[in-house]
């Protein structure tokens, strides 16, 4: 029997209702889940500042949230794996599983991917920002006890971090620069320090993002990035070496750091990925995270006479299980991730107040905007 559960719900640019909806009850192989912490994420600020993310058009009412974790509170007649009682972290993306990418492991491309909180796909995928979902239970993943839900929330932005350090496939004791210490930069940091024991310098505008990265052992070495603009491809492109020797000559362990083993490129802006061709070394790697404007002219010679590969990244693939387990090893390299969560929301009525607080640089107090949570 369905049941009434209350959702926000976003009806245009800025316009967050609360709702009812009927949640049917859970299929054989699915759970039902009582969200309890979600995290904002910059795709969810991108629909509720422009019911659009890029060229990704909302085209009917959408429930937003994607990072999340709660407790299990009914299962299917199919389901042996968990139990009522349980807390999980939700992976919402649901794939085809039939498809050529999926069969090789790769269903974060999928090609009929439906994820929650995404208004690619129509209808769309509803979010987590609801009092439950139902969800199929394979890609419900069991937290121990010594992970906390809102721990638990932080696994998706973690699995996108992990996935790039995969693609990355850091050598022992590279050299990494990231660009954007935003959530997602300052885990790719993290987690090319934990797994990579990487030596890790993180660039971006805003000062206190850097400093706050290296204070909290996120990154080791900072470089505040100039706020410039300039209007010429010539002068774009002699700014971005300028931000490239700014990196190269940045000290560490009394040295300096040089051209780079990888970089992380987790802004989307322009000038950012220039500078990560003229700073990452010959044979390096490239990702390419942030989500910015499709069409950027870059010094591509740079890249392709030096052998630097652009390497996209999608999301995630198989890497729950496995940021779970980090999570759960109290690795002496993993820094304090719950010091990422910078301000906190209780109840589905502060919701837009959330949205509000995520868009902004720095609080009323002049404390970082990092991570939002929502307790729901």
């Amino acid at each position: 029997m369905a049941s009434r559960v209350k959702a926000s719900v976003l009806h245009g640019a800025r316009d967050l209702r609360l709702e009812e909806r009927e949640l049917p009850p859970p299929g054989a192989e699915e759970v039902q889940v009582a969200v309890k912490t979600t995290g904002l994420c910059g795709s969810d600020l991108h629909y509720f500042g422009h019911f659009r993310n890029g060229d990704i058009l909302v085209r009917e009412p959408l429930t937003l949230g994607h990072e999340s974790a709660g407790i299990v509170i009914a299962v299917g007649s199919g389901v042996s794996s968990l139990k009522v009682g349980d807390h999980v972290a939700l992976e919402v993306g649901q794939p085809c599983e039939q498809c050529e990418l999926c069969r090789e492991g790769r269903y974060n491309i999928c090609r009929e991917m439906k994820f929650r909180s995404s208004a690619k796909a129509y209808p769309h995928a509803q979010g987590t920002l609801q009092e439950q979902i139902t969800h199929p239970a394979r890609w419900c993943h069991k937290l121990p006890s010594s992970v906390s839900l809102e721990l638990g929330a932080l696994v998706e932005p973690l699995a996108v971090a992990l996935h790039a350090t995969d693609r990355a496939r850091l050598a022992p004791r590279s050299t990494v620069l990231v660009f954007g210490a935003g959530t997602v930069g300052l885990l790719c940091a993290a987690l090319s320090k934990a797994v990579g024991e990487a030596t890790v310098v993180i660039a971006d505008v805003q000062e206190g993002r850097v400093k706050f990265a290296v204070d909290n052992g996120f990154a080791d070495a900072a470089v505040v990035v100039p706020m410039k603009r300039p209007d010429t491809i010539e002068a774009k492109l002699d700014f971005a070496k300028q931000v490239a020797e700014s990196v190269k000559s940045t000290t560490h362990n009394g040295g300096a750091l040089g051209e780079v083993s990888a970089t992380f490129e987790c802004t989307g802006v322009e000038a950012c990925l220039q500078a990560s061709i003229y700073a990452t070394a010959p044979g390096g790697r490239i990702m390419l995270i942030g989500m910015g404007n499709p069409i950027q002219t870059l010094p591509i010679s740079a890249a392709a006479l030096r052998e630097v590969d652009l390497v996209g990244v999608f999301r995630y693939a198989n890497t729950y299980p496995r940021v779970i387990e980090l999570l759960a090893s109290k690795n002496p390299r993993l820094p304090d991730f719950t010091k990422l969560i910078t301000q906190r929301f209780s109840g589905m009525e502060s919701i837009p107040k959330a949205f509000e607080m995520a868009a902004r640089v720095t609080d009323d107090e002049g404390n970082l905007v990092l991570k939002v949570m929502v307790d729901m």
